[in-house]
């Protein structure tokens, strides 16, 4: 991970921090407001010695007291502007940032997601987020709150002493060479922290998700000697962060108590010569004292400052990333898009990014409204690749694919996913309402008799009625009160209320049992009727009323017909279901 320039980072902040400029105005102020109230206070002992305590004046003796009150109201109120304040802002800018974050996640290509893990996208969201809070909250209060100050009490020491002074400004460059080192180490180790923290969510998330899997073939150590490795790099490069942070705290200490020491010994002896008074002599030890807490503060902020800087980085770079290229922006008033179902291929050749052979090779195919066609082969010849470029989850080389004669590079994103339907073998539920699962997203806002109908279509309604709320039931992270393939028909069911003119169905009935599986393919039946569908699907059985069959090896078409020519062709299409046949037979028997 190459580093950004720091400059560039908080300039990007401060990006989401100006629709709160007036708030941040007012911390800014409250800050500078604080910052002056330090030196008042060491600045307040010289005439409170001078004039109360040696020269006994009573106006003295009434005065300064009461403007140490004061300046302790002014200062509590002002920090606590300046706390509150600052912490509403920072919490503005995670809010929008995570906001931005997700409507990035959303609008990423299948492609982002198959080069990163969950894991590792949910600890830029969550946990790199919260560290740029450090950037934006504590950091900035001790940087601008303990600079003014610094420079408040060095100021105030210049006006009392300035030879004396003079000495601080010694040690200045040697704390800046500690500070740019620490600086350089800090920021390196915290961006590996950064990726070694997305290890473990990953890790984490895995088998959280495949908690049955890891149960059932033992694979406790395996997932707990991956933990503590990812878990183990974490504390390392936490133990080198406080190692340099503290060393290079220790160094300006120990530079800064040596300077102070001069001083106040220089000091000492000019006021044993009558050279400064004992209110001045006071009022400087006192200045100098206060220096010890803001520039420990100070240097110990680096560490802050360089764990938010690293947090940025890794948050701007996700939200750096390509979104999905569209033809154009579709206006969200203009009338949709209505497809007929036409779909041509012309010499369609696709590779993924990882691989060096093609997944599909020169794919020709010519289907008419209202077709359906079946994909059939062996896994790893191309079928679901070829439904994902239907849907463009990945990028289609122009001219490859056609909807009703229009380029589907052409087509805005919108338009052509509002004509298609897909029901994955992977079902995808959300832990909410049976409802709105079926009614998803844009339909979100279909009539209950709708929903039921759908619902009632893909056999589902059967389950849902015996559900404790029924069709309100909540279902689950996932699904996970339900089964597999009372997941797979609400999927069905999802697609049927969509009614879009294009289906895809990637092995839909695959966790059906035979009598369900029955009732959904005769469902699927009514729902083809004038439709365009692709079905992909292992069991023959469920394509053989197909218009066209196309039979797919190595990423190529080599066999295309219905399911009675294809039989007596007897080619890769009857050895495929002769063997399945077969291995029926045989379960059957076993039976």
């Amino acid at each position: 991970m190459t580093q950004t320039p720091p400059s560039s980072l908080y300039l990007r902040l401060l990006g989401y921090v100006k629709p709160y400029w007036r708030v941040f105005a007012l911390v800014i102020f409250a800050m500078m407001v604080a910052a002056i109230t330090e030196p008042a206070i060491p600045a307040l002992l010289q005439p409170l010695l001078d004039g109360g305590f040696v020269e006994k004046d009573p106006e003295i003796i009434k005065t300064i007291p009461l403007l140490l009150i004061l300046i302790a109201l002014l200062r509590g109120v002002a920090t606590y502007v300046s706390q509150v304040g600052l912490t509403w802002v920072a919490s503005q800018v995670v809010k929008d940032l995570r906001n931005a974050l997700f409507q990035r996640l959303l609008h990423l290509p299948t492609s982002a997601f198959d080069n990163a893990s969950s894991g590792t996208l949910l600890s830029k969201v969550t946990y790199d987020v919260n560290r740029v809070m450090l950037a934006t909250t504590d950091a900035l209060l001790i940087l601008v709150r303990d600079s003014l100050t610094v420079a408040g009490l060095l100021g105030w020491m210049f006006y009392l002493n300035w030879q004396l002074s003079l000495l601080v400004f010694t040690i200045l460059p040697l704390i800046i060479v500690i500070v740019k080192v620490a600086s350089k180490h800090l920021r390196r180790d915290n961006l590996s922290m950064q990726d070694a923290m997305g290890d473990m969510a990953r890790i984490l998330e895995e088998a959280i998700s495949g908690h049955k899997l890891v149960k059932i073939f033992r694979g406790q150590d395996y997932e707990s000697r991956r933990f503590e490795n990812a878990n183990g790099r974490v504390q390392k490069y936490e133990v080198r962060t406080k190692v340099v942070s503290n060393l290079s705290i220790f160094l300006v200490q120990m530079l800064t108590a040596a300077a102070l020491a001069v001083i106040i010994y220089i000091a000492a002896i000019l006021s044993e010569q009558d050279q400064i008074s004992v209110g001045g002599f006071i009022s400087l030890f006192t200045a100098m004292g206060m220096l010890f807490a803001p520039i420990k503060r100070l240097t110990k902020v680096n560490e802050q400052i360089q764990q938010g800087l690293a947090a940025a980085q890794s948050v701007f770079e996700l939200m750096d990333q390509v979104i999905e290229t569209d033809a154009a922006s579709s206006d969200k008033d203009a009338a949709a898009l209505k497809l007929s179902g036409a779909v041509r291929l012309q010499h369609l050749s696709f590779s993924y990014p990882s691989t060096e052979h093609p997944v599909l090779r020169d794919i020709q195919l010519q289907v008419k409204p209202g077709e359906s066609i079946a994909l059939v082969g062996m896994s790893g010849s191309g079928k679901t690749t070829l439904a994902n470029l239907l849907a463009r989850f990945y990028p289609v080389p122009p001219g490859a694919v056609l909807f009703d004669g229009i380029d589907i590079n052409d087509l805005p994103l919108r338009d052509l996913r509002d004509n298609l339907a897909l029901v994955s073998q992977d079902v995808v539920l959300f832990n909410d309402t049976v409802a709105a699962n079926i009614a998803y997203g844009g339909m979100a806002h279909s009539a209950r008799s709708a929903i039921e109908a759908a619902a009632q279509a893909a056999y589902a309604m059967d389950f849902i009625e015996k559900m404790p709320q029924g069709l309100d039931t909540i279902i689950g992270e996932r699904g996970v009160k339900l089964s597999g393939g009372q997941r797979q028909r609400l999927a069905i069911a999802r697609a049927l209320l969509k009614d879009a003119p294009i289906l895809i169905f990637d092995e839909a009935t695959s966790a059906l049992d035979t009598q369900a599986e029955k009732q959904v393919q005769a469902s699927l039946e009514k729902l083809q009727k004038n439709r365009t569908t692709f079905i992909i699907a292992h069991r023959l059985s469920t394509i053989e009323k197909a218009d066209r069959i196309l039979v797919m090896e190595q990423g190529r078409i080599v066999e295309t017909g219905d399911h009675q020519s294809l039989l007596q062709a007897g080619g890769a299409y009857a050895r495929l279901y002769q063997a399945q046949h077969a291995l029926q037979a045989d379960l059957g028997g076993a039976e």
